[in-house]
């Protein structure tokens, strides 16, 4: 009977999951928050542990799915943001899915690096959680410093995009009662102003060819797994520092990898800090993501066989999951090209503008507008779009500074 539920709960999660990872702006909190809610009634017919299965699957499916309107559609989710520029570059090449297999290489294959190093990762974090937690502002200053001055002949305004799209991101994180504040803000800043540009551009999407060969390197996949899995680590228990953040570093980690093993890099940091937040609710009794503290709301306390549990249902949802993509995603590409790309890009443009507008009314709106201008003007300066992670990486600073 209890691996029925479980069962159950893990095929509705991956069902939950198909639906937050394709549909911009429906966020795994925004599910996690309703279970909670719901949990005393839930709590009568099902058991937490249950509930924590169902968490868990949903969370992990959306960490395979959410590259795909990140590509497809330009719309990006805070881990995706990224992903958006290599994954349309390549999207113009007719190469859109295998864009998305990048992003499943490095998804399920921290999913498995992180599961065979998870014994190390709950040995050490009480250890080395108290040496970063204190450096981790510098760290993100010198790597910010870096990348900034290694632009050759654009070093002022890449300092100035930063500065701009870090003291909008300051603006938005201290407007109170947003429901979304990330969606306008990276939408903005990412998407809607590349679908801009297409727009201007009249791009058209050339035919998307799914028999292309892969060309991403096996030392690239080791590269940017490796990394996404050690960044992964640290993402998931430090406060403020997420999967955006932690591809900062990654990518100045493993030096040019080509858009094919950035997507793959960007792809399993989400992953990887997913998997590895249990280890940090089992181990510091913290939680850094919304699916993770409901996880913890409704056991109390995770014990070591709930890890295991966890673990052997990320393992399933893994392989389902990536299945799962390669299939949306052979549809995406076979749908994009059938139908007017001026149209989709309306569409979109109309889609994300209505969804801020009935997330954050008006403030919303205005964002997604500053936001827009921001991402126009680094594309009208061909600064690239990394120094834009600003918006978030200037309030980690502060956050972790002051």
């Amino acid at each position: 009977m209890v691996f029925f539920e479980v069962l159950t709960a893990l095929l509705l999660g991956v069902l939950s999951g198909i639906i937050t990872g394709l549909i911009p702006g429906i966020h795994v909190n925004l599910v996690s928050i309703i279970v909670l809610s719901l949990s005393p009634l839930l709590l009568t017919i099902t058991s937490p542990i249950v509930l924590g299965v169902y968490i868990i699957s949903l969370a992990l499916t959306h960490t395979f799915l959410d590259s795909i309107p990140s590509i497809y559609l330009g719309a990006p989710d805070e881990a995706q943001a990224l992903n958006t520029l290599p994954g349309h570059r390549l999207l113009q090449r007719g190469e859109g899915h295998n864009a998305i297999v990048y992003t499943i290489i490095g998804s399920l294959g921290c999913l498995l690096l992180g599961i065979i190093f998870f014994p190390f990762f709950i040995a050490s974090m009480a250890f080395i959680y108290p040496l970063v937690k204190g450096s981790i502002a510098y760290i993100l200053i010198i790597i910010m410093a870096f990348m900034i001055l290694k632009e050759k002949g654009k070093k002022f305004k890449s300092g100035v995009l930063f500065l701009l799209a870090g003291s909008l991101g300051l603006i938005v994180f201290s407007i109170p009662n947003l429901n979304q504040p990330l969606f306008p803000l990276l939408s903005g800043l990412f998407g809607f102003s590349i679908l801009l540009i297409s727009l201007l551009q009249k791009s058209v999407i050339p035919k998307q060819n799914l028999n292309k060969p892969l060309t991403i390197t096996k030392k690239n996949i080791v590269k940017s797994v490796s990394a996404a899995s050690g960044v992964g680590f640290i993402a998931a228990f430090l406060p403020g520092f997420g999967s955006s953040q932690a591809a900062i570093v990654a990518t100045n980690i493993v030096g040019d990898i080509g858009d094919e093993g950035f997507l793959s890099l960007v792809g399993g940091i989400n992953t990887a800090n997913m998997l590895i937040s249990i280890a940090t609710a089992y181990v510091l009794h913290k939680a850094r993501n919304g699916a993770i503290l409901t996880v913890n709301q409704l056991l109390g306390e995770i014990s070591l066989n709930d890890v295991i549990l966890f673990l052997a249902v990320a393992l399933i949802v893994g392989g389902v999951a990536s299945l799962l993509a390669l299939r949306i995603s052979k549809i995406f590409s076979r749908l994009i090209v059938k139908v007017n790309y001026t149209r989709i890009i309306w569409s979109i443009l109309v889609f994300i503008t209505c969804l801020t507008i009935l997330f954050d009314g008006f403030v919303g709106l205005i964002i997604l507008i500053t936001a827009t201008a921001i991402g126009l003007l680094a594309s009208s300066w061909n600064i690239g779009k990394n120094h834009l992670m600003g918006c978030l990486i200037l309030p980690v600073i502060l956050y972790f500074i002051l």
